[in-house]
This record gives C-alpha cells, sequence and structure tokens, in this order.
C-alpha cells in the first residue's frame, strides 16, 4: 500500500481530491448558513401573531408537527425576491469562501508538486553551465520524485568524478610527454652542438624515450578506443594453462635478470575460456610487468589457476612491498602509480593497470586486488567458463 502510495499520480490526485472534496464542503456550509440567514430573515418579517404561532410549532416535539401548518405559513408569507435573494446570498458566500479555498489549496499542491522539478531544473542549469557540484534537493525522502532526485544527484557525482579525472588525465598526459620530449630535445641539441658524440650509445637512449613514447601512445589510444565502445575482441577458445605457460617462457630471461623464481600453479586442468587471446596475453603481460617493476625484491612470482563455480580464476602474486597506501583503494585508476617522481625508467606510465581492468571487464570479467600469501600483491582475474560467457563484441 505504502508502494502506491508514493507514486506521484497516486498522491497528486488524491491531493486533488481532497481539495474538491474539501470545497464541495464549504460550499455545502455556505448553502446551509445562507439557508438559517435567510430563515432568520424571513421569520423576523412575520406579523407578531404568526411569528408567536411558528415559535409554539417549533416548540412542538418533531414527531407531533404538521407539515401542512408549515407549508402554509410559508406560502402565506414567502416571496419570490426572498427567494431569489437567498440563492444570491447563497451564491456569493459559496464565491467568497469556495473560490479562495480553491485556488489556495491548488496553488499549494502545484508548489509542492513542482519544487523538486524547479530544484532539477536550476541544477541542470548549472550543470550545463559547467558547475558539477550542485546538487538537487527534495522534501520527501520516498516516492518517485525523491528517487528521481536521487538519480539525478547520482548522475551529478558521476559526471563530477569524470570531470576531475578528465582534468588530472590531461595534466598527466602533458607530465608524460613533456618529459621524454624534453630529454629527446636536451639530447638532440647537445648532439648538434658536439657536446655529447654521436655514438651508438647515445642514439640508443634516445631510442628508449622515442619507444617509451611510443607506448604510452598506444595505451592511450588502447583505452580511448575502449572507452568509446569501439575496441574489437575477437574470441577463440584459450587454454588458460598453455597460454601461461608460453607467456612465462616469453619473460624467462627478464625473470632470471631479475633473480625472480616463477611457479605456475594448476589447480583446475584443461581450464578453457572464450576469449581473445591477445589482448588477454595482453593483460597477463601487464601485471607480470608490474611485478618485475615494483616486486622484484620479492624474487617470487606465481600465476595460478583454478574454477570456481561458473568461472575462471587467474591469479598473479609476488613477494614485493605490496600496494602503497596511496593507491591501495583504487589501483586501477589511470596514471596513478606508487612512483610519485614519475620516473620512466621505473615507473612506466601509470596506464598498465588501467588497461588491465578494461579489457578484463570487456571478456564481461572482474578484477581485483589484495594482499598475497607472502605479503605482496595479488591480482585475481574471474572470467565465465567457455560456454558460460555472454557474447563478446
Amino acid at each position: 500500500m505504502s508502494k502506491i502510495l508514493d507514486r506521484i499520480w497516486v498522491r497528486f490526485g488524491l491531493s486533488i481530491a481532497l481539495t474538491v472534496l474539501a470545497t464541495v464542503g464549504i460550499l455545502t456550509a455556505t448553502v446551509f448558513i445562507a439557508t438559517k440567514i435567510e430563515f432568520q430573515r424571513f421569520y423576523e418579517d412575520l406579523p407578531a401573531g404568526a411569528r408567536q404561532e411558528m415559535s409554539e410549532f417549533f416548540e412542538q416535539a418533531e414527531d407531533s408537527r404538521d407539515r401542512g401548518q408549515m407549508m402554509a405559513f410559508y406560502k402565506k408569507y414567502w416571496h419570490g425576491q426572498a427567494t431569489r435573494d437567498g440563492e444570491q446570498l447563497a451564491l456569493i458566500m459559496g464565491l467568497i469562501f469556495c473560490v479562495p479555498f480553491g485556488l489556495i489549496g491548488g496553488f499549494w499542491i502545484s508548489h509542492l508538486v513542482t519544487l523538486p522539478v524547479n530544484s532539477l531544473a536550476e541544477a541542470a542549469r548549472r550543470i550545463a553551465q559547467g558547475d558539477f557540484t550542485v546538487r538537487s534537493s527534495s522534501r520527501s525522502q520516498r516516492g518517485e520524485m525523491a528517487k528521481l532526485v536521487s538519480d539525478f544527484n547520482h548522475m551529478a557525482d558521476s559526471l563530477e568524478r569524470l570531470e576531475q579525472e578528465r582534468k588530472s588525465t590531461v595534466a598527466a598526459i602533458s607530465h608524460e610527454l613533456r618529459t621524454p620530449l624534453a630529454i629527446l630535445q636536451a639530447r638532440l641539441h647537445a648532439l648538434c652542438d658536439g657536446i655529447i658524440p654521436a655514438q651508438p650509445q647515445e642514439f640508443g637512449k634516445l631510442l628508449e624515450q622515442v619507444e617509451h613514447l611510443g607506448r604510452l601512445v598506444d595505451d592511450l589510444h588502447t583505452l580511448s578506443v575502449a572507452d568509446a565502445g569501439r575496441l574489437s575482441l575477437h574470441p577463440t577458445t584459450v587454454d588458460l594453462a598453455a597460454l601461461a605457460l608460453d607467456i612465462l617462457g616469453k619473460f624467462a630471461s627478464r625473470l632470471e635478470r631479475s633473480r625472480m623464481s616463477a611457479e605456475l600453479v594448476v589447480e583446475t586442468p584443461d581450464l578453457h575460456v572464450r576469449a581473445d587471446e591477445d589482448r588477454l596475453r595482453q593483460v597477463i603481460n601487464n601485471l607480470i610487468e608490474n611485478a618485475l617493476r615494483y616486486a622484484h625484491e620479492g624474487q617470487w612470482l606465481e600465476i595460478g589457476l583454478r574454477e570456481e563455480g561458473e568461472q575462471a580464476v587467474i591469479t598473479i602474486s609476488d613477494a614485493g612491498p605490496g600496494l602503497p597506501e596511496t593507491i591501495r583503494n583504487h589501483p586501477f585508476q589511470r596514471f596513478h602509480r606508487s612512483d610519485d617522481s614519475r620516473n620512466q625508467a621505473t615507473g612506466g606510465s601509470g596506464l598498465g593497470l588501467a588497461i588491465v581492468q578494461t579489457l578484463t571487464e570487456l571478456h564481461g570479467g572482474t578484477i581485483e586486488s589484495d594482499t598475497s600469501t607472502r605479503g605482496g600483491t595479488r591480482f585475481t582475474i574471474r572470467l565465465p567458463l567457455e560456454g558460460r560467457s555472454e557474447a563478446i563484441l
């Protein structure tokens, strides 16, 4: 019952009905009062003898009154002009009381109904002007209008977060581009002026900066295409154990140089998912790159594969220092990384984990981070098993 009363059209209809009933009640009361006034005037205009006789008539018990006698009084002393005067009086009194009450009641109900709408309109106008901090308000905590206001405020929260992310992304991109470009410019000027000899080693350093710029542009392109919903996937049947083994083989030399021992723990054999193998390989590559960059001191890396219900679970764990407090609650935020100095030699571009999350979600999966059994970081990816996954576009 309460849910029905929370609907705005029900409440508006009930308010109008109550206003109409109250107006009718006032009109009835004014007619009754006008009738009493007109009867009093009629009684006072009667001759003294007739007035005495009528007084005695009304003093009798109701069941003993002679209706004919009362009608005789009216026929003898009632005049048409008096009737018209009474009707006019009733009409005037009805207009005096009912019209103001109806107008006030109608305006009051309209004000209550349109107050949240006006607040929404004002908030929408200010948001259109770029003020994402404004929020709408509603007196009621229940009902469709309160839900509309709540949904609007949630939308405003999302817009504010997007605007903040856009500003921070623009600032981060400018920083990421400015640093390698500044290095390239300084070294090229030095080469042109003969300060630095033109040797293969120097050209190699310049090539590193160019490659870093290329990786940054590629990462930004991947994220922008994914955000626009235009990142095409080519799903095939992927054997996760074979894929993980192949990836570890390609990272073997780098793991050895970092003195990291790698383990592949397959709890569920023959684990298959329907996914784009290249993109899934990119996800695992980024997580291993992250471990090599930040957790090489732990000298341990583990890839775990198992089945949970209707999902395939991939875990990538290390024994490093773990995620810093500054990024622990939002490790997948773009350009957010533990190296605050943004040194490209150790800090990367800050887009690797964001790409991991985006590609995982495009496959209908989820990713989360927590602490590994050895105190480092563990990333857990959950993907639908083959035959249970949603359609991948």
